[in-house]
């Protein structure tokens, strides 16, 4: 996918003055750099002394080693998986190769690369996501816990072979400061992990090597931040990175101001990022995880260094980490909306570790949990080694007496029942800043999962780069539980991460079993939409309305996604749905509105329809319920979800 001129003139348009000025010096940067490359600063005398405290290690509980183990031992044979693409080359990977499309991306001046077009680089994902090197943070876990040396002789060997490859400003690594920063705090995390073994500090402290990558990395950072209409969870990853680094490798002239312009960084942009109530602004919950995450890494970094922590940054997380535990359902699982491309701050675990409840795990080990918190039943490895660098503070806040179930200012509601019935109500903001990069057309769209099934399906994400139409299916209305008007999208969207008009939303009735919302995305008419959820019947009412000044005859589709694991017999405009669920059948009857003609969608392509991605890089045909028809003459499309059992 090659961005058009039109693209980035409606990219410009979005930008105010300031950011224009930011971005114009940052091209004048770019240019100069080209030539004027310095040498890194000489070194001498570093330390380590960001270690874990004593018996930190064996705080690890033993399943959540096991795991660990056994995901490194994966690792070194040359086995991992990204984005659903399995791999068996990382014995001795080749940094800049795409086994997605079997492309290798070109060299030369890192800011030459046409990263975002495929034909010419690949799929720019697969390439990043082994360089964030967050395999080999496994790896150095797996020495701490069992001091087998071939770990660490692995991570040592793939350590220099990157550098080797990648030389400051050259190639596609060099591009994305997300990618930089979430590096920087793996290289940290791999030096803490690999403290007992004796090649460590040649790794690291007696490498100049080593120094070079380290400040080539944190100069890069310091000179390109992400600026306004894209300060989102990008500039979060380069501030963290940058303090992490600026702590734990505090060995450059410029140690200190990029450790204190990284703290400020940090703490604007935290809370610039979230709610009041927690949550986070881009509405896309993968993001909500991988900002916190983030956040209590980089807490961790300065407050090993004894690098004091304004109150407000531990606020922020707290906040975030409250808002978690109200919002996921009865397995843990938190909503599926907006993007999620899988990205992880900080990654110590092996496969089979819960990631949602590793975060309220170490949220409870830092902030401790409330009485209506979930309990969480796993065990991982991230939290005790966290746990031991965050030092308790004690913080001046009022915290929820009790599960909060509407977020006024992210417009979330969750409605929940009898027998494990949760439904996620959406009627917040489009997205986040003037771009929204991260949101969908989705507003009014509802998620509902019976005991952690997904029954009423978010889709997901599925892909950013190289597939536009996929791209376009998973952001649009008709790829949501909602009404589309006309064939058109509530929201309109100039281009991959990027929105040109948004739909404009407001709740207007939101408690424990009710809630009603309306946005003007199809102007002049407005779609409202209510919700009930009735305990007692084990019932489900949704009604959408289409409302103007007068009465509109408009094209009308209604969409519902079933999730994948559910069968649907659909007979005229009731479809009766099954699924089984630890061994047990359970089912559930949708009435949908007979004012519509229905028919059933499933893994269809041109253009895509009935599709469900469980994460990014990857999807599988599910069934879609369209209704399509006209809105005159109805007062209102009721659709009732009664579960049965």
């Amino acid at each position: 996918m090659t961005m058009s001129a039109g693209w980035y003139l409606r990219r410009l348009s979005r930008m105010g003055p300031r950011e224009v000025g930011g971005r114009v010096g940052d091209a004048v940067r770019r240019r100069r750099w080209r030539s004027a490359r310095p040498d890194c600063p000489s070194v001498t005398g570093a330390r380590f002394t960001a270690v874990l405290p004593a018996g930190t290690i064996a705080a690890v509980p033993p399943d959540a080693a096991k795991r660990l183990v056994a995901e490194a031992d994966r690792l070194v044979d040359g086995h991992a998986e990204y984005f659903g693409v399995v791999r068996d080359d990382l014995a001795d990977p080749d940094w800049w190769y795409d086994p997605k499309t079997g492309r290798r991306a070109p060299g030369g001046y890192a800011f030459d690369v046409p990263y975002r077009n495929e034909d010419v680089v690949g799929d720019i994902k697969q390439i990043w996501e082994p360089s964030r090197h967050q395999y080999l943070t496994v790896l150095a876990a797996a020495y701490a816990v069992t001091g087998n040396e071939r770990y660490a002789e692995r991570v040592a060997e793939h350590l220099r072979s990157w550098w080797a490859a990648n030389p400051p400003l050259r190639g596609v690594h060099w591009i994305s400061g997300i990618e930089l920063g979430i590096r920087l705090l793996s290289w940290v995390w791999i030096r803490r992990l690999l403290d007992g073994w004796p090649g460590a500090a040649g790794l690291f402290e007696d490498n100049p090597v080593a120094h070079n990558q380290i400040w080539h990395h944190q100069r890069w950072l310091a000179a390109f931040p992400s600026r306004g209409s894209s300060a989102n969870n990008h500039v979060i990853a380069e501030a963290a990175g940058q303090l992490a680094a600026a702590c734990a490798f505090g060995w450059f002239p410029s140690s200190a101001r990029w450790r204190a312009d990284a703290l400020r960084s940090l703490e604007r942009h935290l809370r610039g990022n979230t709610f009041r109530s927690g949550l986070n602004r881009e509405l896309a919950t993968e993001y909500h995880g991988l900002v916190l995450e983030l956040g209590l890494a980089a807490v961790a970094e300065a407050d090993a260094a004894g690098v004091p922590v304004p109150a407000s940054v531990r606020l922020v997380l707290l906040r975030m980490t409250d808002a978690l535990a109200a919002v996921v359902d009865s397995r843990l699982r938190p909503p599926r909306q907006g993007d999620a491309d899988d990205g992880h701050g900080l990654v110590v675990d092996g496969a089979g570790a819960d990631r949602w409840g590793s975060l309220l795990a170490t949220g409870d080990a830092v902030f401790g949990r409330l009485a209506w918190w979930p309990e969480v039943t796993g065990t991982d490895a991230r939290t005790p080694l966290l746990a031991a660098l965050i030092k308790p503070v004690e913080l001046s806040v009022t915290r929820p007496e009790s599960r909060p179930a509407h977020f006024a200012d992210a417009g979330l509601t969750i409605l929940r029942g009898p027998g494990e019935i949760w439904c996620r109500c959406d009627g917040g903001p489009h997205g986040f800043l003037s771009i929204a990069a991260h949101a969908h057309a989705d507003a009014l769209s509802v998620e509902v999962r019976h005991d952690g099934v997904d029954v009423l399906a978010d889709p997901g994400t599925y892909c950013y780069h190289g597939q536009p139409e996929w791209r376009r299916y998973f952001r649009s209305t008709l790829g949501h539980n909602t009404l589309q008007l006309d064939g058109d999208d509530q929201s309109v969207s100039g281009g991959p991460f990027l929105w040109t008009r948004h739909a404009r939303s407001r709740v207007l009735v939101a408690d424990t079993s009710r809630w009603c919302a309306e946005h003007d995305g199809y102007r002049p008419w407005v779609h409202r939409r209510r919700v009930e959820l009735t305990a007692a019947s084990r019932e489900l009412r949704v009604v959408d309305e289409v409302r103007g000044r007068h009465s509109p005859r408009r094209a009308v589709r209604l969409a519902f996604h079933l999730g994948p694991a559910i069968t649907a017999d659909l007979t005229g405009h009731r479809a009766r749905l099954t699924w089984t669920r630890d061994g047990e059948d359970r089912s559930a009857v949708l009435d949908l509105p007979g004012e519509l003609s229905w028919r059933a969608h499933r893994g269809e392509t041109e253009p895509p329809l009935g599709w469900y991605s469980a994460g990014f890089g990857r999807k599988e045909p599910a069934t879609t319920l369209v209704g399509t028809g006209f809105t005159d003459g109805a007062e209102g499309f009721v659709t009732v979800l009664r579960f049965r059992g």
